[in-house]
């Protein structure tokens, strides 16, 4: 580590062509481009990164600014400063502010539905206070979530949870297995942590919720793909308004991307039949609409 700069777990795809720097999702690694990076090294050069406080990359202060400078840095150590950021989730973020942050090198961005929870007024159909309060408790949910603390037999119940999922989805277990056992860490208290950390994680959720992404995507200099999950996400147990309510969303995040694209003509719009779990349940797909873009 320099200063505040981190040297991330990277791993290294090999390809030929131009380069693309792949960033994954908040809580998650760079396991989960398994089945995408192999089908996008015949016409480019890949590397997948685990990103601070994820994987097996150190942790260290979550800021945008600190995170830019840590892809920034494996970039340069590998010879491609010019890598066009392609990221999930969290990553798609990331790689947009990457570009912006970047115009002299970067040559465009990949996002991959990675527009977070979105403002109440894109739900449509719905009452936007109702809304802003159900937003509010999926918040404070998904951070109660995160940094979870595990005993042995809490790992292989871990792993059950992933063998459902991968039955429900039908995704590889494999992949899912890979994700959790690159995750999952022991602290020097010898207990069982999987990363991020709760405090880490909590910083790294308000920093998402913090930005502004049309107005980013709007800022863009360069050519940028935004990717939209077409499937409904699963239902919440407990939550009977939670389906309907992304069913909501995914209408209003449909007509805005539209809309930008007509407004931006260096913007393009597709979409995956995929949940928001697409680089898992749809590889294929996810490398063709990359390599649409790209090549």
């Amino acid at each position: 580590m320099t200063g505040d700069r981190i040297a991330l777990a990277v791993h290294d795809h090999r390809g030929e062509g131009p380069p693309l720097l792949l960033l994954h999702g908040a809580g998650r690694t760079l396991t989960d481009w398994a089945a995408v990076a192999p089908l996008l090294v015949a016409h480019h050069r890949v590397l997948a990164v685990d990103l601070r406080g994820h994987g097996r990359s150190p942790s260290g202060p979550w800021t945008v600014p600190e995170v830019l400078a840590d892809l920034e840095q494996v970039l340069a150590a590998h010879g491609i400063p010019g890598a066009l950021p392609v990221g999930h989730s969290l990553g798609g973020m990331l790689a947009v502010l990457y570009a912006v942050e970047h115009p002299d090198v970067t040559p465009g961005a990949v996002n991959l539905d990675g527009f977070g929870w979105g403002r109440p007024d894109q739900y449509v159909g719905l009452d936007p206070d109702l809304v802003a309060r159900h937003l509010t408790l999926v918040r404070e949910m998904n951070a109660a979530a995160q940094g979870r603390e595990l005993s042995a037999d809490g790992l292989k119940d871990l792993l059950a949870e992933q063998r459902t999922t991968s039955d429900r989805l039908g995704i590889p277990y494999e992949l899912l297995e890979a994700g959790v056992l690159r995750s999952v860490h022991q602290r020097d208290d010898g207990v069982l942590e999987v990363r991020p950390g709760r405090g880490e994680a909590r910083k790294i959720l308000a920093a998402m919720d913090s930005l502004d992404f049309f107005a980013l995507f709007r800022r863009m200099p360069t050519p940028l793909l935004l990717v939209r999950a077409q499937r409904a996400e699963l239902s919440v147990p407990g939550l009977d308004w939670f389906e309907p309510m992304m069913a909501a969303y995914a209408k209003g995040l449909a007509r805005d991307l539209a809309a930008l694209a007509e407004e931006c003509p260096r913007v393009c719009v597709a979409g995956v039949d995929a949940t928001h779990s697409m680089l898992l349940e749809n590889p294929r797909a996810v490398a063709e609409t990359i390599l649409g873009f790209t090549v």
